[in-house]
């Protein structure tokens, strides 16, 4: 079995480079949650083989190498004949050495799980690469994500083990997308389940009320060299910015055909919808450049990832670092 080992962990790991090629170029459609999955339980199998079979076999053999040794220096000496010094403690030192293959994968191990529990449970990284929750996040700013704060969930299979807080409006959440899963998208919840929201001539409503909103500073946005209409929103406990582009039309152009539209009514003032059971109403703070909830409809309960919460980094700027509304 040892000597077959090699070529199969060498056809594992190519599969695995095969799989991140292939998602890389565009071929698949690449699953991160299953691919550390898979990585951390083969890993582990290597890992467990080591510590009982593999290690336990090479220490037999440098055992056995070290009572051949003796074995014959004392023949040697029986004979009158003066032992020679071999060098056995390098030699079980080569025994003892762990082989490539189990360097790849059981040496792997432990750092693979711990980086799997973190970002399956615990937290996880994300890096902004839009502006449409300008101003409340800027483009590059790398982001923390709760994991457990709505209920841990498990990895792959998705199905939720604890209850968790309920998502509430005004959240910043990371989703998996409803027109491609695969991919990752923050916005902030505006409407929750039951909710009847109006985003109308860029004043929103919800339930029939007014959401207050205050005008700010205007916003200057380095990248684009202008100027933005700012204003504060208060929808949950703590006030939120905004960003509203002037001359920008209120109308939502090139809405798709999403699973609960029927429930949507869309004028040239905007448009109106009644969330349904289960699902979220969310928008990007940079309201006039936003791809959200307006055009592809809502999210799933099931594709909320957790709540973003922190910066942790933005190498541009250092200033950004902190928790944020």
């Amino acid at each position: 079995m040892m000597a077959a080992m090699p070529a199969i962990t060498a056809v594992v790991l190519a599969a695995f480079v095969g799989y991140i090629a292939s998602w890389y170029v565009g071929l698949v459609e690449g699953n991160f949650a299953l691919l550390m999955f898979l990585a951390t339980l083969v890993t582990g199998l290597y890992w467990v083989a080591e510590k009982l079979f593999f290690l336990p076999q090479r220490r037999r053999a440098a055992e056995r190498l070290q009572q051949e040794a003796q074995e014959r220096s004392a023949q040697l000496k029986s004979q009158g004949i003066a032992a020679h010094d071999v060098d056995v403690q390098a030699s079980q030192q080569r025994i003892l050495r762990q082989p490539w293959w189990l360097d790849w994968t059981a040496g792997l191990f432990p750092v693979l799980f711990v980086v799997f529990v973190l970002r399956s449970f615990l937290f996880e990284p994300f890096k902004i690469p839009s502006g449409s929750m300008i101003p409340t996040l800027m483009v590059g700013d790398l982001i923390l994500v709760n994991k457990f704060h709505y209920g841990v969930r498990l990895p792959v299979i998705n199905t939720r083990v604890t209850e968790g807080n309920p998502v509430q409006r005004g959240d910043v959440i990371v989703f998996r997308y409803p027109p491609q899963p695969s991919m990752d998208y923050i916005k902030r919840v505006v409407g929750l389940p039951g909710d009847k929201v109006e985003y109308v001539n860029k004043r929103l409503r919800i339930n029939g009320q007014d959401i207050p909103t205050t005008e700010q500073e205007d916003f200057f946005d380095a990248d684009s060299m202008r100027y933005f209409k700012q204003f504060e929103e208060q929808l949950g406990a703590r006030p939120h910015r905004l960003l509203n582009t002037p001359g920008a039309p209120a109308f939502v152009q090139g809405a798709a055909e999403f699973a609960g539209r029927e429930g949507c009514l869309y004028s040239v003032e905007g448009v109106r919808c009644t969330v349904p059971q289960g699902q979220y109403f969310v928008l990007g703070d940079n309201r006039d450049n936003s791809l959200d909830s307006r055009y592809w409809g809502f999210v799933p309960d099931e594709n909320v990832v957790g709540k973003a919460f922190f910066v942790w980094m933005n190498f541009g700027n250092l200033k950004r670092i902190g928790s944020f509304n």
